[in-house]
């Protein structure tokens, strides 16, 4: 461990050199990429010491050692120490994607005849997770709309078998928030009713780990698609989950049998792109607000979704002053004209990148309707805004006067 005290430096301080002695390395200033499949043993009995702790055999404190890349390899220990700091989080995993992340931490905590409160709208691969996967193991998903009224809802139609309230905030593509405060709220309550516990989940991977701390506000758990802001460079696929030292490692035991952990050549490269993580994301930030003034202002644009013009003393407004340090840099705007309009735009943009994923230092475009959300069936899709016209936007690290030129002309076209 460093010399440093984590409770008295900033994180994008702590980036540069915590969890790691560069004399471990003949002085490496950076942590090396570990590229082994296994470790030695000092001595026999060293092993049966680190087996009974990766095994969860001992109770109490026990040494980590390293075993096998499958367990725990040096890149992976050093990459969840840096994590866990963003959010003041006892624990930190990382996982091989997003939905690794999701889908371990689910089979993981929740049990057959359990049932998963979840906000819509939801990223695509997670809606699909929730309504179709968990059914295969006796787990019943049950959606609640997204917003200022979820906490309400969920008090209204939980069951008495509900072990987890998984929440995305701002909701994916149509940015709605939800309080995590009221949502834990709402667990405890239900929590006292049914005498068990009620875990709060929060896919923070829109605005964390920079401008939303789940895990301040009362969630269990935050949970990332590492691959977007983390990773940030449209080069990598990762996941992450943080939060208490108990939960991280029961999820753990299931990511070790599972397979679902990131392997050390993405955790080296995520620890390279925490250096810069702040910086990336405020910058974003910044020319995304730019952007969405200017389609909020374009006549061909019926509605904008973005954090930062949410009105204090709406109930969005009221959310985002209450939760957030930073209003990020996911902007959604309808089109007039639905899909034809909408896909005139794709098509006509120079400087923007039409592909899925967000986060990355490049701007990207897509159409959530018919790419990353087209898993989810049209009712609900309706339900929750996803219309013909719904265009989604991750505003880059590019000029924020190319962008708005660049959206003119397409916008214009």
């Amino acid at each position: 461990m460093s010399d440093f005290d984590p409770q008295s430096l900033a994180p994008e301080t702590l980036m540069m050199r915590y969890g790691y002695n560069p004399w471990w390395s003949e002085g490496a200033v950076k942590p090396p990429l570990f590229l082994t499949s296994t470790f030695l043993f000092k001595t026999a009995e060293d092993g049966e010491e680190f087996f009974k702790v990766a095994l969860r055999k001992k109770k109490g404190e026990g040494v980590q050692g390293l075993i096998y890349s499958r367990l725990n390899t040096p890149s992976l220990e050093i990459l969840e120490e840096r994590l866990a700091l963003w959010e003041k989080a006892e624990k930190a995993s990382v996982f091989a994607s997003g939905m690794a992340a999701i889908s371990t931490t689910l089979l993981a905590l929740c049990q057959p005849g359990d049932a998963v409160a979840y906000t819509v709208p939801i990223y695509g691969g997670t809606a699909h997770f929730m309504k179709e996967m968990l059914a295969k193991f006796r787990i019943e998903g049950i959606p609640i709309a997204a917003g200022a009224d979820a906490a309400q809802e969920l008090r209204r139609i939980a069951p008495k078998n509900l072990r987890m309230v998984f929440v995305e905030t701002p909701s994916n593509p149509t940015l709605i928030m939800t309080s995590v405060q009221g949502i834990r709220k709402s667990a405890d309550e239900l929590a006292a009713r049914s005498g068990r516990e009620v875990l709060v989940a929060v896919d923070n991977t829109m605005l964390g780990p920079v401008f939303q701390h789940p895990i301040q506000h009362g969630a269990d758990l935050s949970i990332y698609s590492a691959t977007k802001f983390i990773g940030g460079h449209s080069d990598l696929i990762a996941g992450a989950v943080l939060g208490r030292a108990a939960l991280i490692g029961e999820i753990n035991v299931f990511r070790s049998f599972l397979g679902t952990m990131g392997s050390p050549f993405v955790c080296w490269q995520m620890m390279r792109s925490l250096e810069t993580l702040k910086v990336r994301m405020e910058k974003q930030a910044d020319n995304a607000s730019a952007v969405a003034q200017f389609l909020a202002s374009h006549p061909q644009v019926q509605k904008v979704y973005f954090p930062g013009l949410s009105v204090q003393g709406s109930p969005d407004g009221d959310i985002v002053a209450e939760q957030l340090t930073g209003t990020g840099s996911m902007i959604s705007f309808e089109v007039r004209g639905g899909k034809s309009k909408a896909f005139s735009v794709l098509n006509s943009v120079k400087v923007c990148h039409l592909a899925v994923s967000l986060g990355g230092t490049e701007t990207l475009i897509e159409h959530p309707k018919t790419m990353t959300h087209s898993e989810i069936d049209e009712e609900l899709m309706q339900r929750c805004g996803i219309t013909d016209g719904l265009i989604r936007l991750s505003v880059g690290l590019e000029s924020p006067a190319d962008l708005i030129a660049d959206l003119r002309q397409a916008l214009d076209s």
